[in-house]
């Protein structure tokens, strides 16, 4: 059974969610239980994370105690909610979920903590955003199984402590950089979760076509995964809209042309692109000459917040080449320019990276 708690949207985010966005969307929130899996078996890649957590949920299960404390850390969209809810699963406990930003004050992590039986789990998305006061309340909760609250005010204040129920506490977090050593360092279980390769994301699309009452052929999965930016949430976003293309052409099943046809229709390209990367390609070699170009410059040429570009757009284009990292700046590569029509960008590009590499030893300034 799982409990969900008040969930909040991070600064910035839209209603409308972009199909490539890898972030969770409102409607999302609430998506069908029966697309994700309920248990190790059925979970699709991150093959040895898998391994591990199986060896770990089970020698806690034959010891009849709580599984250590959990941080999961990945860009979004790669299933750390789904493995919070699967290692509650197998350990046959409750799961209650909640975000960093919902636990406002002290008071509300004291109602879950409170709240929770032996060996249930809390899952807590977004850990990096817990604020100061709330994580050191959580530090005692973690380490030694209490919670400490004030009682009163001035000279006649103290402290009252509430032995809590053993209990496991899964972390998510996408940015491990923003989490505080003490927090980071009272997760005993660290693991990282990798951008999937096609021939997984064809297996999750294959099972989320068959479960959504319109199969598709093994040709037309592995064409949707190839598009899906190596991330299942977007993999199964990507499904539906096709599904609804197809099912109003009156079509049985989700062939490798049709789901071609659809993919290009909803403007993602065959590189997994849609026009919002594409256009960040375009500023960079257009306005910039192939960079080098510091993310606020670029954030401004483009009129998008600068952590929707760091999170949305940038990890997947640097993952398949589009785009590099220099100390002076983001830089487009050959291959990106080639990608968008701009082969003579590419030599530019090229001749600019050289450039940079010898300007780097030139004490250039950093404009990251």
């Amino acid at each position: 059974m799982s409990v969900r708690v008040k969930h909040e949207e991070a600064p910035g985010a839209d209603a409308s969610v972009d199909l490539v966005d890898a972030r969770e969307g409102p409607d999302e929130v609430q998506a069908p239980a029966s697309l994700r899996p309920q248990s190790f078996e059925d979970y699709v890649g991150q093959a040895p994370l898998i391994d591990k957590l199986r060896v770990y949920v089970e020698a806690a299960t034959q010891r009849k105690e709580p599984l250590d404390h959990v941080l999961l850390h990945g860009p979004p969209g790669l299933g750390k909610t789904t493995l919070a809810q699967i290692i509650a699963n197998e350990m046959g406990a409750r799961l209650h979920t909640t975000s960093g930003p919902a636990i406002e004050h002290k008071g509300v992590l004291a109602g879950l903590l409170t709240g929770l039986e032996a060996r249930e789990v809390l899952f807590i998305d977004e850990i990096h955003r817990l604020s100061p006061t709330v994580e050191e309340t959580l530090y005692s909760a973690m380490e030694d199984g209490r919670i400490d609250i004030p009682m009163g005010e001035g000279s006649s204040a103290n402290t009252m402590s509430i032995s809590l129920a053993p209990f496991t506490l899964v972390g998510a977090t996408t940015r491990t950089a923003l989490l505080s050593a003490p927090l980071r360092d009272r997760f005993h279980i660290v693991e990282g979760l990798e951008f999937y390769e096609d021939e997984e994301l064809a297996r999750i699309v294959t099972r989320t076509a068959a479960l959504l009452g319109l199969p598709a052929t093994a040709e037309g999965a592995h064409e949707i995964g190839r598009r899906s930016r190596g991330t299942p949430r977007i993999a199964n976003r990507l499904t539906r809209r096709v599904r609804d293309f197809v099912q109003v052409d009156g079509s049985k099943r989700i062939e490798r042309e049709s789901a071609a046809r659809h993919l290009d229709r909803l403007q993602v390209d065959a590189a997994g692109l849609n026009r919002h990367d594409r256009r960040i390609l375009e500023i960079i070699i257009d306005s910039f000459g192939g960079g080098p170009v510091g993310v606020e410059a670029l954030a401004a040429s483009l009129g998008t917040p600068r952590d929707t570009l760091e999170d949305v757009h940038e990890p997947f284009l640097l993952q398949r080449g589009f785009l590099i990292r220099t100390p002076r700046g983001r830089m487009t590569t050959a291959r990106a320019a080639t990608h968008i029509g701009h082969e003579t960008a590419g030599e530019e590009a090229s001749a600019a990276r050289a450039r940079g590499r010898g300007g780097e030893s030139g004490g250039q300034t950093t404009l990251l």
